[in-house]
């Protein structure tokens, strides 16, 4: 497995904002004192009051030889609040194809099934974990109207707990209380979950280990072709992707020092929910098969991140992953965003539907391929190489006085970098790569400008051309990355996302494509000089179009075709 260090140079005030955002303000004018001052508070106050309900938290003592509630042995009695029982939910193997959609690399035996204890919670309340499971799951479940009832809250408070489960998530929401809406008419990039169903608190000095599987689509019904041959449509009745899942929204919080840690190991996606998610503070790390976190509405769910410190490598085990992948939008507004794209595929270290949103806290992500920032009320640098980069090599960002105002060692190769701190002020910058000064062009207004510009077309770099496994969206087709589109041909739109905010004019996120010289550019937005013909032009550049000095303006700056300095 591969490991990652990451060193970051912070000289900020981390805005650690509350679970709830505030609305969308038409006039563009925000007193950012004030509403830093009353995120800090909200947050704080969350905190105690986590720290409060410790001390009356069911407590859990979780063992191989047994488990005890309260310091009495846990019931076996589906009737009780908390109770142990050999049924834990999997994709079986054995079945035909009207079973679900899963492979036999999907397929766990029943046996191994039975070697795992659930742990389930059926009744409100506070419930603190603690000890060792090593082949088990939590599982909260409410009942069926809990989704509707705002009493129906769950808050785990992880207090030095291990847990493993090889053959569906470690820990998992089933039904709690949904604070948000699935509806279209009621999306937006804003959203507060504070009264969520699903609640998590990483406890102060302790760490905690959570190593997990998935489970894959299971049908409720099926409707058979007329020859009985294929399923032609079908209901779902389970499909859970991540290692910690959540199907409600779900919110994660730190105690009041923020020292706790989660380490989330995942054969497939890591921490999951099928609405939206909300991270507020803590230490977390995660390695991941596919997307290191997911929240997977289409068009509707956010992950906002407040606060915390976040490490994401996804480890290629399934050949492809976003660092954070989410449906809906990707709202960071304080804590500290490490996120490293799987090696092998064209995924992004952030990525988003519906557009990236920075107001605050440190992102340093990288991947092979580039999503847009649609907004950033600080300064961003994309940086993109010209050749493949190896992971575990130092990349820093210095000022013109040689401080280092960024820093990381990504875990994963790449081909692009992010950086966004508060502390990339307007200047000249230099980029090295441990020892080595490096070199790049600028990228003019593709990336620069005022907030929400966002960076227009975006592709693939050169020399990332294959990733073996690599599998276009449900329903897209992927096009042929080896040949650019014939001239004054159109660029298509191949994960019909023409109409959405984070993808204007088709124009977002594009593998392998490059534009044709009879191509537009979007309104408002121009060609760097030298790249008229496409990104293919770049390896024409002659020595005096790439700089050692990577001027950054106000707002995202694009620097290509990055190599070592001549």
């Amino acid at each position: 497995m591969k490991k990652r260090l990451f060193v970051i140079s912070l000289g900020m005030a981390l805005l650690l904002a509350g679970c709830g955002q505030s609305a969308e303000n038409t006039t563009g004018a925000v007193d950012t004192i004030s509403q830093d001052a009353e995120q800090t508070e909200d947050t704080q106050e969350q905190s105690n009051a986590a720290s409060e309900t410790m001390e009356d938290a069911v407590s859990i003592s979780l063992s191989d030889d047994s488990v005890t509630v309260d310091g009495e042995e846990i019931s076996t009695e589906s009737t009780a609040a908390v109770y142990a029982a050999n049924d834990i939910v999997y994709y079986e193997a054995g079945k035909d194809f009207t079973y679900g959609e899963g492979t036999t690399a999907d397929e766990h035996s029943k046996e191994e099934a039975d070697a795992h204890t659930v742990i389930h919670i059926t009744q409100p309340g506070t419930y603190a974990l603690s000890g060792k499971l090593s082949a088990g799951q939590i599982a909260v479940d409410l009942g069926e109207d809990a989704e509707d009832n705002p009493d129906a809250v769950v808050t785990l408070i992880l207090n030095g707990v291990d847990i493993n489960c090889s053959v569906a998530p470690a820990v998992i929401f089933y039904n709690v209380y949904e604070c948000g809406s699935t509806e279209e008419e009621d999306a937006a990039k804003d959203v507060d979950t504070s009264d969520a169903g699903a609640n998590v608190m990483i406890a102060d000095g302790t760490e905690n280990n959570i190593t997990g599987s998935y489970v894959a689509r299971i049908y409720k019904s099926v409707e058979l072709s007329e020859d009985g041959t294929e399923v032609v449509d079908s209901k779902k009745l389970h499909k859970y992707d991540g290692a910690f899942y959540s199907k409600m929204s779900m919110n994660v919080n730190g105690g009041e020092e923020g020292s706790g840690v989660l380490n989330i190991i995942a054969e497939n996606e890591g921490l999951d929910s099928e609405l939206h998610l909300t991270i507020n503070g803590g230490n977390i790390n995660i390695t991941s098969g596919n997307d290191g976190i997911n929240t997977n509405e289409d068009g509707i769910s956010v992950t906002t991140i407040n606060g915390g410190t976040l490490n994401i490598t996804v480890d290629g085990g399934t050949g492809e992953g976003d660092g954070i992948d989410s449906n809906g939008w990707l709202v960071i507004n304080g804590g500290t965003v490490i996120a490293s794209a799987c090696a092998l595929s064209a995924d992004a270290g952030i990525d988003s539907d519906m557009g990236i949103h920075i107001n605050g806290g440190t992102v340093i992500a990288t991947g092979n391929m580039l999503d847009r920032i649609s907004e950033s009320t600080q300064n961003y640098a994309v940086f993109s190489f010209a050749e493949n980069q190896s992971g575990n090599t130092t990349y820093s960002l210095k000022n013109a006085e040689g401080d280092v105002v960024a820093e990381a060692a990504p875990g994963n190769d790449f081909t692009y970098l992010i950086f966004s701190t508060a502390d990339i002020e307007e200047g000249t910058y230099s980029l090295w790569r441990d020892e080595i000064q490096l070199a790049g062009a600028s990228g003019g207004a593709m990336m620069a400008g005022a907030p929400g510009m966002g960076g227009g077309q975006m592709e693939r770099p050169e020399g990332a051309e294959n990733f073996d496994g690599m599998e276009p969206p449900e329903g897209a087709e992927m096009p042929d990355i080896e040949t650019a589109p014939a001239e004054g041909a159109e660029m298509p739109d191949i994960f019909g996302r023409s109409e959405t905010e984070g993808n204007p004019d088709g124009m977002g996120r594009i593998y392998g494509q490059e534009p044709s010289e009879e191509m537009e550019m979007p309104e408002g937005m121009e060609r760097p000089d030298g790249t008229e013909g496409g990104r293919g032009n770049r390896d024409e550049m002659s020595n005096d179009e790439v700089s050692t000095d990577f001027a950054v303006a106000e707002g995202g700056n694009y620097f290509s075709n990055v190599r070592e300095a001549e």
